[in-house]
């Protein structure tokens, strides 16, 4: 028994061994970019534009986040981002709370016909030349509402809400809201809502995350520049980094170096600037978050 013991020991630290290696090699794939990125930003221009930042800022300066501050390009679209995002973050987060709440119920008749069109939904797509002839058809293109509208309803995120009302939301608690004679709304809105706070918490996260990122969309569907988000016009910079590093030649290479170095570091601070809100956000909804995804894991 005793060898036995001391046999699985030696197993257990084995295991632990394997796994402190393994999250220190996850650590040190998310850290060390992130530490680059950061340090790159905080910088001065000649010592990024050699390469000669790693880890830690080189001759250390705040031109790139002071070039940022004086650039109405880079401001106009931190605001167009922080617009869409919330704006669109409510309208979604409305929707599918709506929809996943009555698929739960188990009194709505064709809630499997329903909940089957929305998995469809996963499966297939009319693709990207339908859906903007869709938008075109409906007046959405080069504005705004064409960022937020078409993707509102997450199918996955609208499977995740209707789990968890159906593994929290007792059929008892219902009863006794029908009993007290208190009406469907007001249940959803005395009842359901309040105690909802995690898989509300999930769906913010998981909403502002992927239209604070994306730039595809704004890609497609926009067309005026004062309306480009945050992400749009930090890939216009980049692009125009590389556009201008291919063109230049050697006999302009100096006079073209100070302000290709200059945009490089402003790259960087962009990058750092386009993540602080999620970084920000994420403290003051970690606690309802692991709370609700694990209980929406539950089942499906």
């Amino acid at each position: 028994m005793a060898k036995g013991k001391m046999r699985m020991i030696a197993a257990d630290r084995i295991f632990h061994a394997f796994n402190y290696i393994f999250l220190l090699f996850c650590f040190l794939v998310v850290a060390v970019p992130l530490a680059n990125i950061v340090s790159q930003s905080l910088s001065s221009p000649p010592a990024v534009y050699a390469g000669r930042v790693f880890l830690l800022p080189v001759e250390p300066s705040l031109n790139g986040y002071a070039r940022i501050a004086g650039n109405q390009t880079i401001a106009r679209g931190f605001a167009n981002s922080v617009c869409v995002t919330a704006l669109g973050t409510a309208i979604s987060l409305v929707l599918t709370i709506m929809a996943a709440y009555p698929l739960s119920r188990k009194a709505l008749r064709g809630r499997k016909l329903f909940m089957w069109l929305f998995t469809f939904t996963m499966l297939f797509n009319a693709g990207l030349i339908p859906n903007y002839l869709l938008l075109q058809s409906l007046g959405m293109i080069d504005s705004l509402w064409a960022l937020m509208i078409p993707n509102a309803v997450g199918a996955w995120n609208v499977i995740i809400a209707r789990t968890f009302f159906e593994t929290t939301m007792p059929d008892e608690l219902y009863d006794a809201a029908d009993i007290d004679g208190c009406s469907d709304f007001g249940v959803f809105t005395r009842i359901v809502l309040p105690l909802s706070k995690p898989i509300i918490a999930i769906m913010i996260l998981f909403y502002a995350v992927g239209i604070w990122n994306s730039y595809f969309d704004p890609m497609i569907y926009l067309q005026t520049q004062e309306k480009f988000p945050l992400q749009l016009v930090l890939r216009n910079i980049m692009t125009s980094s590389i556009l201008q590093a291919s063109m230049t030649n050697v006999s302009a290479a100096r006079e073209n170096s100070a302000q290709l170095a200059m945009i490089e570091v402003m790259k960087y601070a962009v990058i750092v600037l386009s993540s602080l809100p999620l970084l920000l956000l994420y403290p003051f909804i970690q606690k309802h978050f692991v709370k609700g995804i694990m209980i929406g894991a539950v089942k499906g």
